[in-house]
């Protein structure tokens, strides 16, 4: 098939995306305009969007390939570019002891969690998909993991959903713990910074409460995303070794470096090494990151519109289940990882 060909074939499905992207935007701003916060960020909005309309209107198959396209591909070099946001820089300005515990809570956060929703009856790969939703950083955390265990669209779907949910829960009801527990503002910021899923939510529940629990909240935040490279490598190789139910190849010797781990991790870590070594400065880091963004955003569009609600709803309790549970359990790690470090 040649590029013309291709193009035309995808065109249909890629512009339903890109529009319901669009609208996700639009929707976003509208929300830092009224309330000064996006608490719905677009990327949510897009799967919400795509869902409602999958509900209520079924795609024929002229528009399969564009969304099947934006959904796989796009969500790719999505992960990809997003290696442009890792420094070594940020991870040692945290310090060590704080950040082996950041890594500490992770690793335990995230095997913990997929033994909560196995034994909610979740399958492993929807339960693999919270965990580290939970565990490290929310949506951007599915989005990069659901790629490298063949997540379907339904899964991605309903962790997201329900990830989403609990993170503006967790926003509006995590200053309630510094009465309750007494926690400083240092402590607080460390706090939040180990249990909100994404980087503007942990500014939406610190800034509120001190610029002391914002800029700690921030900085440990950013290095809980720095373990997601790590994760999702570590992941791919235990995928690479599972068993498959394909037939052997023709050359069952040959074991390619993409059989370990697929092409769209080796470039995120090539990425990242080069902004780590200031080769990639912030010149082109940014517009990267922000292309990340888009195309995740058109990704989710796209995954939204190929859930179908019913099944969804059929998961919905054994699913948000796992996700409290899991959200709770991290929360008790991170209390005593501040008791354990002695964060004043």
């Amino acid at each position: 098939m040649n590029t013309i060909t291709f193009g035309r074939r995808i065109a249909p499905g890629l512009a339903l995306c890109t529009g319901i992207t669009v609208i996700s935007y639009g929707l976003e701003a509208v929300e830092i305009r009224l309330f000064g916060y996006a608490y719905v960020s677009a990327l949510v909005l897009a799967i919400l969007i795509g869902i409602g309309l999958r509900t209520a209107w079924r795609p024929a198959e002229t528009w399969s390939p564009g969304i099947a396209f934006s959904g796989r591909m796009l969500l790719e070099v999505a992960v990809v570019l997003l290696g442009a946001s890792i420094s070594l820089q940020n991870i040692a300005a945290a310090g060590g002891p704080l950040i082996a515990g950041i890594a500490g809570v992770v690793a335990i956060a995230v095997v913990a969690s997929y033994l909560i929703g196995r034994a909610c009856g979740l399958t492993w790969r929807m339960a693999t998909l919270i965990a580290c939703g939970n565990s490290i950083c929310g949506n951007s955390a599915i989005a990069a993991v659901a790629p490298v265990i063949n997540a379907d669209s339904r899964d991605i779907a309903a962790s997201i959903a329900f990830t989403a949910v609990l993170g503006v829960v967790v926003v509006l009801g995590l200053p309630i713990l510094i009465p309750l527990l007494g926690l400083t503002m240092t402590q607080y910021g460390v706090v939040a910074g180990l249990t909100v899923y994404a980087v503007p939510q942990v500014l939406a529940a610190t800034v509120p409460i001190s610029a002391a629990s914002a800029q700690i909240g921030t900085l440990v935040k950013l290095v809980r995303v720095l373990m997601l490279g790590p994760m999702v490598l570590l992941i791919s190789l235990a995928m690479s070794f599972a068993p498959r139910k394909e037939t052997a190849s023709a050359n069952p010797r040959r074991l390619p470096l993409s059989r370990f781990v697929p092409w769209f991790i080796i470039g995120f870590l090539v990425l990242a090494a080069l902004r780590s070594l200031g080769i990639l400065t912030d010149l082109v880091a940014v517009p990267l990151l922000l292309t990340a963004n888009v195309l995740a955003v058109v990704a989710m569009a796209a995954l939204g519109l190929e859930v179908d609600l019913g099944v969804v709803a059929q998961l919905s309790g054994r699913v948000t289940t796992a996700v409290c549970l899991s959200l709770v359990l991290l929360l008790a790690i991170s209390l005593s990882l501040v008791a354990l470090l002695g964060v004043g």
